[in-house]
């Protein structure tokens, strides 16, 4: 069962990495790449490396304020 939900996580995962790659909205890419990180977390603590999650989850949580911050501050869009 516990494989059945690692596979999931990343299967999730490349879909948020694939999406966030192509998608023309930055803030898109930024929700998919929270999303991206939290499964990285997720599976980390899976895996018994919860100092590892506690990082990845610090990490992602800071670089996704910073990015909406900056994309608040431009203009959101893309360009043609």
């Amino acid at each position: 069962m516990m494989e059945l939900i690692q596979v999931a996580l990343l299967l999730i995962q490349v879909v948020c990495a694939v999406i966030a790659l192509t998608s023309r909205d930055l803030m898109v890419a930024v929700i998919l790449f929270a999303a991206f990180s939290f499964c990285s977390a997720l599976l980390f603590t899976m895996m018994g490396a919860v100092d590892v999650a506690f990082t990845e989850a610090i990490i992602g949580t800071a670089t996704t304020v910073f990015y909406v911050a900056v994309i608040y501050r431009v203009e959101r869009g893309s360009s043609k």
